[in-house]
């Protein structure tokens, strides 16, 4: 078996060729953020008061480094962390206005470029694509029913 018709290298390239075009756009945007930091906003955005544990679980990153990730976020003042009410050892997270500001601006950014990822695919193509990644990652089969 050659490199190139394994599973796990074209995964790996596709990842490096997403990850590339997301900090091309963005950045040209105006925008300094990696794909992780947009995933934890959109986690954060999408789960008021949610915990950094939770989001680490949401966007499948590693619970001992997406500290970082929030801090990262916390310091561009695009996060808030309170200590949680019931829990004083967790902190809950939200969006600063200025977050939100960007977490808005972002959205019509990230959804264009999720294209520009599968471009040389059809459009039923990508839907295809789409449902076959996520019966791989997520294992669900009735993504393939679909």
């Amino acid at each position: 078996m050659v490199i190139h018709d394994m599973a796990g290298h074209l995964i790996r390239r596709l990842q490096q060729q997403s990850t590339q075009i997301f900090a091309q756009r963005t950045q040209a945007a105006g925008y300094d953020l990696t794909s992780v930091q947009y995933a934890a906003l959109d986690a954060i955005a999408n789960n008021p008061h949610v915990d950094q544990a939770t989001v680490a679980e949401i966007i499948g990153y590693d619970r001992a480094t997406i500290g970082g990730v929030i801090e990262r976020l916390d310091t561009k003042g695009w996060v808030r962390r309170v200590v949680s009410e019931q829990d004083r050892r967790s902190r809950e997270l939200s969006l600063t206005a200025k977050g939100n500001k960007i977490y808005l601006a972002l959205q019509p950014i990230v959804h264009e470029l999720q294209a520009d990822i599968l471009h040389p695919l059809s459009q039923a193509e990508q839907e295809r694509f789409i449902k076959l990644a996520r019966q791989v990652v997520w294992h669900d089969k009735s993504a393939d029913a679909a």
